[in-house]
């Protein structure tokens, strides 16, 4: 039988993986960010760690932990260069269970999106994704069209 998932083991697993995403960014800094953005986004890490550590107890659960997990994974699920590939490097190493994923392919092999978190994944990567060729101008177009149903679906 598969063990249940703990709050505070699942909160020490993502303070870990804050840790190898600073460490990431001190050692390798993404060539797209000034000094100003690098420490920027170095204190947001810092920060949400923090917010981890001394959490407003209605938010010590399972569910609210995925926005943090959303948050610390974003980047790395979606880029690559040196400072992602040290990441997830180091994630596996310390066999934290966490799996890089192209969260876009999976959205679109499923046809729908699921949720207020993949529907703002989608609005935040859309452009981007076309961008860096992690998807196709078609498949943007139906990106497109998954979010207005789903707007139009919470409308109701």
């Amino acid at each position: 039988m598969k063990k249940r998932k703990t709050y505070q083991e699942e909160v020490a697993k993502l303070i870990r993986a804050i840790e190898i995403a600073v460490d990431s960014f001190e050692k390798y800094c993404p060539k797209d960010l000034d000094k100003t953005s690098h420490e920027h986004v170095i204190s947001c890490y810092k920060g949400w760690k923090e917010e981890l550590l001394h959490p407003l107890p209605q938010y010590m659960n399972l569910a609210s932990l995925k926005y943090f997990i959303e948050d610390v994974f974003t980047y790395f699920q979606e880029s690559s260069g040196e400072t992602t590939e040290y990441f997830w490097k180091r994630i596996n190493n310390e066999a934290l269970g966490y799996e890089r994923e192209n969260k876009l392919k999976k959205i679109l092999d499923r046809g729908r999106i699921k949720g207020r978190i993949e529907f703002d994944y989608v609005t935040d990567m859309m452009v981007v994704a076309e961008q860096v060729g992690l998807t196709t101008k078609e498949e943007s177009i139906r990106l497109g069209n998954m979010l207005d149903k789903f707007e139009f679906k919470k409308k109701k």
